[in-house]
């Protein structure tokens, strides 16, 4: 089959098309023919070889942790779904292929789009997890930190959703964007907490940086401390006592569900720029470069 490989370490040049094996589903998994596979930040960091202490790589690798597409073989003891089924999950293999294997799947509503599919299982999920880890209730105001990007997208729905006010911050490019989406927002930078206390006078109640771009002292100092803030991006947290919080290994297929159900019906917006496959590299360039308005996938033929 067609995939997308790196044998070495290194800047995105380092990705090419390599025709690999077919994988073979083991118990509990199921084989997906990919429609579209989302990219994120960290399959940038994975090829650059700056993962290797938390998550080793074995060269060489297939990069991609999400995809959609359709099932095409189960392992043993599947029956939860069937060959045929349009689904979307987080892949066991790299999904920058013709084909991945799975063990956590949801059923891909029929108004939803492939690429729009591949969107939503890592923003969903970290996004979720994120604002119960902050304890984001109705009536609070939550800043945001960098979030135009695909978790960024769906945080601020979700926290609206759940009653919050978001003050959120992007460039100034994205400052319509973040009010689309329900957000009061700033840019970032140099007098970002002057800015930040003049539109919520009586303080922010929680912190969700997505960033990863040295806002954490203005966090602090906006919190009062450390307590509820949260980063899924600076590596500065664990000095400034800041709590980083990582991906899980556990994935709730049941709440991908609902979560693209919603996006079926229109009541989550995705912000999809789509490259085919053959163009991963331009792709992981792009997202490598930061300032992204939604999500990145990479569409298969």
């Amino acid at each position: 089959m067609k995939a997308i490989v790196f044998d070495e370490f290194g800047g995105p040049d380092v990705l090419h098309e390599a025709d690999v094996e077919v994988p073979q589903p083991g118990p509990g998994q199921v084989r997906i023919r990919v429609q579209a596979a989302g990219l994120n930040a960290v399959d940038g960091k994975t090829r650059a070889g700056m993962m290797e202490a938390v998550r080793p790589t074995t060269l060489p690798a297939v990069p991609g942790g999400e995809l959609a597409g359709v099932v095409d073989a189960l392992g043993e003891g599947v029956s939860d779904v069937q060959v045929g089924d349009e689904v979307l999950g987080w892949s066991d293999t790299g999904a920058y292929a013709e084909y991945a294997l799975a063990t956590s799947v949801a059923p891909k509503p029929a108004d939803l789009a492939w690429q729009d599919a591949a969107a939503l299982p890592v923003a969903s999920e970290t996004a979720e997890r994120v604002l119960d880890q902050l304890g984001v209730t109705a009536g609070e105001t939550v800043l945001m930190h960098g979030a135009s990007g695909a978790v960024g997208t769906l945080a601020v729905q979700l926290a609206t959703a759940r009653g919050a006010r978001v003050i959120a911050t992007a460039g100034p490019g994205n400052q319509d964007y973040l009010a689309s989406l329900g957000a009061t927002p700033t840019t970032y930078g140099e007098g970002l907490v002057e800015r930040v206390r003049a539109l919520a006078p009586d303080g922010v109640d929680a912190v969700f940086d997505l960033a990863g771009k040295g806002a954490l002292p203005d966090s602090i100092t906006l919190r009062g401390g450390t307590d509820r803030i949260v980063t899924i991006a600076d590596f500065a947290a664990r000095r400034l006592g800041v709590t980083f919080s990582q991906g899980s290994r556990e994935h709730s297929a049941e709440r991908l569900a609902a979560v693209a159900q919603d996006a079926a019906a229109g009541k989550l917006t995705t912000t999809v720029t789509a490259y085919p496959l053959a163009k991963a590299a331009e792709a992981q360039q792009a997202s490598d470069a930061g300032h992204v308005r939604g999500k990145l996938v990479l569409t298969v033929d």
